[in-house]
């Protein structure tokens, strides 16, 4: 069950500048939810936000909205992303089987999504340093119980050489330009 880039899409989920201080090693989550989007930038694969309820939570933290087309930000009030009929609108519009899933917190929105789109046929695969909780333990009792699920937890590693496929290429290059130190 490799990714494939050609059949893949991102969600970010939740990732909002009220909230975001409160989740544990927020900072890395960050970075490592940045360096997936850029990612697939690289690859042109297709990127999707969600915000929940901004009003009160704050929008997208501005180091990875600037890395967001326009218009992949779609606001939500459920906890599932997936209950908003907006994002299956455009997850189906996009016609991706894969869905890369990062943001925040681990053990409701990303959760609760992630269970919904295994349970609505998607091939769903969760980037661990890319997800958070305010603790620790329900970031770990959430990847667990989707891994029960049947979701596929994995590395920002895996992730981009499943979607690169082969060294020597421009984009290898690029994207393993500081891997080894």
């Amino acid at each position: 069950m490799l990714l494939k880039a050609s059949d893949s899409m991102v969600l970010l989920i939740d990732i909002q500048q009220k909230l975001a201080p409160a989740i544990y090693d927020s900072k890395a989550v960050e970075q490592a939810a940045a360096w997936v989007l850029q990612v697939a930038l690289q690859l042109d694969i297709p990127l999707l936000a969600t915000e929940q309820y901004p009003q009160g939570l704050g929008h997208t933290v501005p180091s990875l909205r600037e890395l967001l087309p326009d218009g992949a930000v779609l606001e939500k009030i459920h906890f599932s992303a997936w209950r908003e009929p907006a994002v299956q609108q455009r997850l189906a519009s996009l016609g991706r089987q894969q869905i890369v899933v990062i943001g925040t917190e681990s053990h409701v929105c990303v959760l609760q999504t992630v269970f919904d789109l295994l349970a609505a046929g998607y091939q769903v695969f969760v980037v661990d340093e890319a997800v958070g909780s305010r603790t620790i333990e329900n970031k770990q009792l959430a990847l667990s119980r989707m891994q029960q699920a049947g979701s596929q937890i994995i590395s920002k590693e895996m992730l981009a050489f499943e979607w690169l496929e082969r060294a020597g290429t421009d984009s290898f290059r690029q994207i393993s330009k500081g891997w080894i130190r």
